[in-house]
């Protein structure tokens, strides 16, 4: 059993600049398979996720670019990182002048790397495991989510959340490298790039990302035909 997630995540994972955003520094693991099969073992558990907090995946590193480069998006408003995973992108919120970052997964590894990761930037924010979605809005300005589209049972659970946030006056912004499930309407691209990932995580060496503005639509759905203008 791993009585200690930090120590964990340092002694599985190296310090290095991101490839997209070297101006920030996360621990990154060099292969996923392993790293996978080894939480699993020292937690004697067969169900875990993938260690998503290990890597700087394409959509977080496209949104966290974007952020960085239109610091006019957060400076000096409350920022919620969901599904934040590394912290890649609360970080780069608390680097662009938000008032407040908050990052929450339901991963405790991941909490405690979004911990370190932020020590290692010296950057202030606040790491929580929870399952918000659902919740209202209220203590943020700005959401912010990075390659959160992966699965159709996850997007059908998120999108309608979002929606609800974006017509009560959230900012919800979101990278996305073309997953399937990422929704085709009510959104507008704010950028595109060409980001370079980990080879063993992805199916080829360069993603797409494209930083999406989702707004409110009745109804909101995902993996509806592309439609000219949006997705």
């Amino acid at each position: 059993m791993i009585a200690d997630p930090a120590r964990f995540v340092v002694e599985q994972t190296r310090l290095a600049p991101v490839a997209f955003v070297p101006e920030i520094e996360l621990y990154q693991a060099d292969e996923a398979t392993a790293l996978w099969h080894l939480t699993e073992a020292a937690l004697d558990r067969a169900d875990l996720p993938p260690p998503f907090w290990a890597f700087a995946w394409a959509g977080g590193q496209g949104l966290a670019r974007h952020v960085l480069d239109h610091p006019e998006l957060v400076r000096g408003r409350r920022v919620l990182d969901f599904a934040s995973g590394s912290g890649l992108v609360a970080i780069a919120a608390a680097r662009a002048g938000a008032s407040h970052v908050a990052a929450v997964d339901i991963d405790l590894f991941a909490v405690a790397a979004i911990s370190l990761n932020a020590a290692a930037n010296g950057a202030t924010i606040d790491a929580r495991q929870a399952d918000v979605i659902g919740s209202a809005a209220g203590d943020f300005d700005v959401l912010l989510a990075g390659d959160v589209f992966y699965d159709s049972g996850f997007a059908a659970r998120l999108m309608p959340w979002l929606a609800a946030l974006a017509a009560a006056g959230v900012t919800v912004i979101a990278g996305d490298p073309d997953r399937t499930y990422r929704p085709r309407i009510a959104v507008r691209d704010l950028a595109v790039y060409q980001v370079p990932v980990h080879p063993a995580l992805e199916d080829a060496a360069v993603k797409r990302v494209r930083v999406l503005e989702v707004g409110f639509c009745e109804p909101l759905q995902t993996g509806l035909p592309e439609v000219p203008g949006f997705a």
